[in-house]
């Protein structure tokens, strides 16, 4: 089984134009992302899915491996899949490019699920929250009993009217494994209500009737949005005293 970690970098982001080169303590971003998902014990590649040659450049400078996509794909997913046509893989990990500090063994935790069952095409990653529910930019997930997802909403899933406080929330990280026969089909399906609704591309699987299975992890996401997201992730690292 070949299971490769696609990372999809975009020069032009609307809030952060050219974040994937951003230096994060003299480090390009899209370095410390591949860096990190290198040490992966499941994956047996990385490539980075760029529409942009700097970017491109920048990965071979490091001795990493980068393929150069179309510039008018929609989502990231778009451009993975331009990558795994044409190459070979069993499973496909969608990683995101704005988590520098991504932990390696929360890719491997994603991945397990797709080894162990041959007949699920899909497994993401969540950690509880402790606060800011009302963030739309968290997103939250519920799933049933056996891990399988529900429901992605930008809204506070569930209410919590009847339980004195007691709920538990989940935030959804943007990591993805799909089975790469999957995930080619699922790309060709029209955008979904609830997904149009939520803008949330996952609810697209749910509504045509596949399982996500949701891991629980305890290692929460520091992603990258905008600049400003660079020193407040270097004082998060600095305070929790971790090398950067």
């Amino acid at each position: 089984m070949i299971i490769t970690g696609i990372i999809p970098a975009r020069y032009g982001s609307t809030r952060f134009p050219g974040k994937p080169l951003a230096s994060i303590a003299g480090i390009p971003m899209v370095q410390r992302v591949y860096e990190q998902a290198a040490k992966s014990k499941l994956l047996n590649d990385v490539i980075v899915a760029t529409d942009d040659i700097r970017i491109l450049k920048c990965v071979s400078s490091f001795g990493g491996k980068a393929v150069l996509t179309g510039k008018k794909h929609r989502t990231g997913t778009d451009r993975i899949c331009e990558v795994i046509r044409n190459i070979r893989t069993d499973i496909a990990v969608n990683i995101q490019g704005d988590e520098p500090f991504i932990v390696p063994a929360v890719i491997d935790l994603a991945i397990k699920p797709l080894i162990k069952d041959i007949n699920l095409n899909v497994s993401t990653v969540a950690v509880e929250m402790k606060s800011d529910f009302d963030n739309p930019n968290k997103v939250k997930v519920v799933f049933d009993k056996n891990y399988n997802a529900l429901y992605f909403s930008r809204s506070v899933i569930p209410s919590d009217t009847g339980s004195n406080g007691k709920t538990r929330y989940f935030k959804h990280l943007g990591l993805y494994v799909y089975r790469t026969e999957y995930l080619l089909e699922f790309n060709k399906l029209p955008p979904s209500p609830l997904e149009k609704a939520e803008n949330l591309e996952q609810n697209r699987i749910i509504e045509n009737g596949e399982k996500i299975k949701v891991v629980i992890t305890k290692h929460d996401s520091l992603s990258v949005d905008t600049p400003g997201d660079v020193k407040k992730i270097l004082k998060i690292l600095k305070d929790r005293g971790k090398r950067i």
